[in-house]
Parts: C-alpha cells; structure tokens; sequence
C-alpha cells in the first residue's frame, strides 16, 4: 500500500519548499522592529521555555487547558510518527520497523496508537466546547473548526491505513495496537482488494491533509504552533511591572505611532497569539464594555505587520496607521480604556506583553501628537508645575501631620524614609491612612521621617498614561534628591509609588530596599513590636480587596491577609477574582484621573462582587483602591459597608491608642 516515491517525493519537496518560504516571508516581517536583547541569560529562558511551554504550566491554569495539554503532546508525539510517515513515501525502506529494534519499535507503535486516540477525543471535545461554549464571542469561526477537523482526520486516516494493514495480515506488531486491531476487526469482512483500496486512500488521505495543514499553518492563526515555544523562551525574565525609559534627543522618535516602531519581540508576539481569548475574559475594560481587548490588540498588530512589513522591507513607508479605525489599526479609546492592571499578561499563556505595547501607543499620541484626552491637560501641568494631580502647592504637603509629632528626615540619622505620596499628603481620605501609619511606625519604635514639603511625586500615573517626557524630569529630580539625602530604606504606603520606587527609579540608577506598608506591618507583628489590644469591632466580615500593582506586579498577596488576621483574629473573606485573578478598581494606568464614559465602570463591577458576600468592611492596601471602592458604595447606596487600609484596622487595634 506504499504510494509510488516517483509521485510522492516532488509533491513532498514542493509542500516542504512552499512551507518554508512561507514560514520565512512571515516571520522575516518582525525584522522591521526595532533591537531588543532578549537572548541573554540563555539558561534561564531553556528552563522557562521547559516549564511554560512543554510542561504547558500556565495552560492548565484553566479547567480546559488539560484537554490543550493532550492536544499540543500528541502533536509532539506524533510528530515522530508523521516524519517517518513523509520519509517512508519517499524511501519505502526507511521505516522505523526496519530501523529499529522489535524492543523499542513495539513500545513506540503502542504510543502512537494511544496518543492517537487521546488526540481524537481531545479534538471532539475542543469541537464541542467551540460549538456549545466558546471561549469568548466570535471564537465560533470557520477556521477554528477546520483546523480541528484537519486534525481529526488526521486520526481517523491513521487509524483506517493501519488497520487496513493490520486486516491484510502486513503489521507484525498488530498486538501492540489495540485501537487498529479494533478497527481491523471490523474490516475483516471486506475483500483483500477493498482493503487494499482502503489503505491506499487512507494514505493519501492522510498525506494530503498532512502537506495542506503543513502550508496552511503560516497563513492562519494557528501560526502559534510554531510561534509560540520561542516565545517562550524569549519572554521577559522579570516581571513585566516597568518598561523602557526613552532617550530625549532632538530628531528622535518617541512611541509606537507606526508598526516599525514596536521591538522585533513587540512584533513577533503578536504570531505567537494563540486568540485563545484569556487575555479578553481576564480585562476590565473588556469585561465592563469598554473598546478596549488586549486578544484583538495583538490581532490588529500582526494584520498591520503583514500589510506593512513587506514595503517597510523594501525601504517605504507604512500606509496603514497602527492607531486609527478598521482591521489593523488600534482604536484610540482602546488604547485609553486599559488601567495597566496587568491581567492580560497574567492570563497569556505564551507570555505575549499587550500591555507594554498599549504604553508604546500612548506615548506616540502623547509626546509625538499631543493627542490625549482633555482631562488628562490639568494633570500634566500640575505635575510638571507642582508635582501633584491636583496642583497643591507644595508646602501643604506636610498638612496632614496636624498635632502628630512627625521628625524630618535626615541623613545618617534616620533609617526609614516614610515615602508619604501624593493622595497620602493631599486626598482627604487617604490622609487618615498616613496618620495611621504614623501611629503604627511609632508604636513599633521605628525611626522614621518624612521628606514634607520637599518630596515630589513619584510619577507613576504619568509615566502609565504615556507622558515620558515629564516622568524623565520627574524621576531624574527624585533620585537627585535621594542620593543627596543618603536615602537606603523606603516605607510606602500606596502601591503605586511603592512599584515606581523599587522598579522604575533602578533604570536610573537608583537601588533602594522599598517596604510596602503591608509587608512592613507583617514584619513588625510578627517580631512583637505592635500590641494590639483588640479585634476590629465595627467592621463585621472583612472582604479583601487585591491591588493590582501589589499584587499581580509585584507578588504581594500573603501579608495583606495575614496582617488583617492577626488584627481581627479572622481571616479577611476571599471574593471569586483574587490574588493573581483579582479584578482592577479602574484607577490604575492613570485612570485615577479620567471619567469613565463607555461602557459600565470598573468600580462598580468590582463593588458589586465585593457587595455579593454582605461584608461590614472592605479592606484596601492602595489609595486609589479606596476612593474607587467608597465612589462604587456610594453609587450603590451601601452606607453600611465600610472602606479601610490596613493601617487603619492595625492601628484602631493598637494598646494606649488616643
């Protein structure tokens, strides 16, 4: 049942070339981004590529990641099994039956027609699940079900050959594959001619849909089955909490206004995408109807790639905007929807960074097309003239001490700068934190002190909303004045400065051991420097509230939790979406400072699943985590459910309290 190598091998040949030339018209596209060294540290990225990519650790987070795991390792598997399948066309001889002895060939038949049943089973559920409940609306497409279909007939065809061959009496190893002998039994019936005709289709059935699928796979979305493992590997080695500063020089070009303006890696992400639609179920602005999906971010890059590489190639121009309206242009609004919570990076599988690529974007419009939304005006000015949201002069930023003793800081003198922060000096609220703190760090016997009138903000919103420019000043002029002040050891009390200061300000040049005022807590609990004297009385069942730029940027989940337990004697109660899978407040990305005009806002999603579980207190470790949880109470007349910090529990518990 051997086809004629005369016919097959210029067939193969062909298929392999046009395979090939394919592969190299696509991925040469990512050529026109800009360097980016991510080939350094190349153990590190073997071990990553291990974990993420073959043992598929970020796959089977999800329920029906499994039923993938079985789909992507008999891909591998028979991946050795269709090699000597396409070899054995053009050399009969070279089978691995002939190549290998009985010992290892048995064990390896065995595999194959195993593994080729868990793929037909897995590829049956993958069709039923797409059909009766879809990732996310519109992954019913016709795409999807005929790339399951290849793959399903793919099986049957290997299943119908051998056991045609299994029938004819031509498999000596027919005992160590069930599932063809099964089927073998079935064709027992048949004439040796109709099994002969049998095999012979099923063969070329086989080898056609194997060669179509081969040409196919660089032209559909399913390009991530060769895009995806260097992927892997290439991802970022750190937590994706900063990005790139940028060089200001006259001439230059700041942003991603254009497709060849993202890295080659930008560029190359995007054939990585899978379209699984993790990224879409886990956004916030997705979720709350804003024009904002990370999955058709990456789509609308890669069809701008392909419309634009080739002339970029050839040394032209660009001619389909990467920011704009239609297929391959990203929608202003979408790029002002995102709160950098970093939930789509969490979710990929593949390790693709939308997020990253959404900051590039805004920087374009902001520093090159002084294009960003009206509100945002009053922010920039205040920050570069005053350097607070809310343009307050800067000498009120010491107000909130009030008749609390609060010593300046000083160098050599002092071990803790107590890194107040914008809302911390300014927003009404959150001052009432700060003073908690203060109580806190007095109480433990902490030397500590503040900057006051002298400390600046930190920058963070206006680096996220794409402003560089001004958070270059911004930073340049607070690492100044920590050096100058031998500042080594930083206490936070927003999440916000706390990831700008231990993440942004190394890019400068600055190393400082930044505590959040979380972890700060914890410590000093635990070592029996606080004596609390009783439970939180008021509050009745506490729900915990992650922060996104503790939590899910920077891996602050435990001291949250473990500071309200021993505060209240109680564990905080978990809402559905926490810890890595919590849901943004919508404050975050510079969000703080927009209105939300589409869709439903962030807040009151969240609020709402906080409010499912009837709590008496809504615990926080972010000031703008607080002013998005008490706006949603308020919107939702639930005057009975309280917001508080952490510091704030802690310090109503504390002994001799005023």
């Amino acid at each position: 049942m051997q086809p004629d190598p005369v016919i097959f091998t210029p067939l193969l040949a062909a298929a392999c070339t046009i395979f090939l030339w394919s592969c190299y018209r696509r991925f040469s596209l990512v050529t026109v981004g800009a360097a980016e060294d991510r080939f350094s540290n190349t153990w590190d990225r073997l071990q990553a590529m291990f974990v993420y990519a073959f043992l598929q650790k970020r796959v089977v987070k999800r329920p029906f990641g499994v039923n993938h795991v079985f789909i992507f390792w008999s891909f591998l598997i028979l991946a050795v099994a269709n090699t000597e399948f396409l070899i054995s066309g053009v050399f009969p001889a070279a089978k691995l039956s002939l190549l290998l002895p009985a010992a290892l060939y048995q064990p390896l038949l065995f595999a194959f027609d195993l593994v080729s049943l868990f793929a037909l089973a897995a590829v049956v559920i993958a069709l039923v699940r797409r059909a009766v409940a879809p990732p996310y609306k519109g992954a019913r497409t016709g795409e999807a079900f005929a790339i399951l279909s290849m793959i399903g007939t793919l099986m049957l065809a290997y299943f119908s050959f051998h056991a045609a061959e299994i029938a004819l009496g031509h498999e000596p190893a027919a005992h160590v594959m069930p599932l063809s002998s099964l089927l073998a039994a079935a064709l027992s019936s048949l004439s040796p001619e109709t099994l002969g005709t049998v095999g012979v289709a099923s063969w070329w059935l086989h080898a056609g849909v194997l060669l179509f699928f081969l040409n196919y796979l660089p032209y559909s979305k399913h390009m991530h089955i060769l895009a995806a493992i260097p992927n892997c590997y290439f991802k970022g080695l750190g937590t994706p909490n900063t990005q790139a500063r940028e060089e200001f020089a006259e001439g230059n070009v700041y942003g991603a206004g254009s497709i060849e303006n993202f890295t080659w890696k930008d560029l190359f992400d995007s054939f990585s995408c899978t379209e699984c639609g993790r990224c879409e179920n886990a956004c916030p602005a997705a979720a709350t109807g804003k024009p904002l999906n990370p999955r058709l971010v990456m789509h609308d890059i890669k069809v701008n790639l392909l419309a634009n590489g080739a002339q970029l190639q050839r040394g032209g121009v660009a001619t389909v905007p990467v920011i704009g309206e239609g297929e391959g242009s990203v929608e202003v609004d979408a790029l002002w929807s995102c709160t950098t919570c970093g939930a789509c990076l969490n979710a990929c599988p593949v390790f693709i960074e939308q997020m990253p690529k959404i900051n590039k974007m805004r920087r374009h419009l902001v520093q090159m097309e002084a294009d960003f939304p009206e509100e945002l005006l009053n922010l920039f000015e205040n920050m570069e003239q005053r350097s607070n949201p809310w343009g307050i002069a800067p000498g009120d930023r010491g107000k909130w001490v009030g008749g609390h003793e609060v010593k300046p800081f000083e160098a050599g003198q002092t071990e803790y700068l107590f890194y107040v922060g914008c809302a911390g000096s300014f927003d009404s609220r959150a001052k009432q934190v700060t003073l908690s703190m203060a109580r806190i760090l007095d109480a433990a016997g902490i030397s500590w002190g503040i900057l006051g009138k002298e400390e600046k903000c930190c920058g963070d919103s206006v680096r996220r909303l794409g402003n560089e420019y001004v958070f270059d000043k911004m930073a340049r002029e607070n690492v100044a004045m920590f050096q100058e002040k031998k500042v080594t050891k930083v206490i936070t009390q927003c999440p916000h400065c706390f990831s700008t200061l231990k993440n942004d300000y190394r890019q400068y040049g600055l190393e400082l051991e930044v505590i959040p005022h979380a972890e700060l807590i914890e410590q000093l609990l635990g070592e029996g420097k606080l004596q609390l004297d009783m439970h939180e009385a008021t509050g009745g069942n506490i729900v915990f509230h992650d922060s996104c730029y503790l939590g899910r940027h920077n891996g602050v989940y435990e001291a949250p939790r473990k500071v309200i337990a021993q505060a209240t004697g109680t564990a905080p109660a978990e809402m559905p979406r926490n810890r890595e899978n919590s849901f943004c407040c919508g404050a975050g990305g510079g969000r703080m400072w927009l209105e939300e005009h589409l869709g439903e806002r962030i807040n009151l999603n969240r609020v709402n699943e906080a409010l499912a579980g009837s709590p008496g207190t809504i615990c926080v470790t972010c000031p703008y985590c607080m002013t998005m949880m008490e706006d949603g109470l308020k919107d939702r007349a639930s005057g009975q459910t309280k917001v508080k910090d952490i510091a704030e529990i802690v310090a109503e518990g504390l002994k001799g309290r005023a």
